[in-house]
C-alpha cells in the first residue's frame, strides 16, 4: 500500500472533477480525498496498490471531465498510511 499526495494544476474547479475523481478512485479501488484549493488547484490525497495509483494518477492526468484541463500534477509519496476506507469529496 502506497499513499499518494497529487496537486492538479490546470482549469480543474467549477467542472466536475472532484466528483469525477471519487467515481474513478472507486472503480479503482483507491481511497482517500479530493478537495478544491483557494488557490485554483485541487488536492487529492489517494492511497492504494501501487499499480492501481499509477492507474488513477493516469486517469486524473487525462482529465477525467469532458471540461477540465490538467496541466499539471505534482505527485508526492508519503511515508504515512491512514487507511481510509473509502474516497470523499471534503468541501
Amino acid at each position: 500500500m502506497e499513499n499518494n499526495q497529487i496537486t492538479v494544476h490546470g482549469h480543474v474547479q467549477g467542472v466536475g472533477f472532484r466528483a469525477a475523481t471519487k467515481q474513478i478512485a472507486e472503480q479503482i479501488g483507491i481511497s482517500g480525498w479530493v478537495k478544491n484549493q483557494p488557490d485554483g488547484t485541487v488536492l487529492i490525497e489517494a492511497e492504494g496498490e501501487h499499480g492501481k495509483l499509477q492507474e488513477f494518477i493516469k486517469k486524473i492526468d487525462e482529465g477525467p471531465t469532458p471540461f477540465s484541463k490538467v496541466e499539471a500534477l505534482d505527485v508526492k509519496n508519503k511515508d504515512i498510511l491512514n487507511n481510509y476506507k473509502k474516497f470523499k469529496v471534503v468541501q
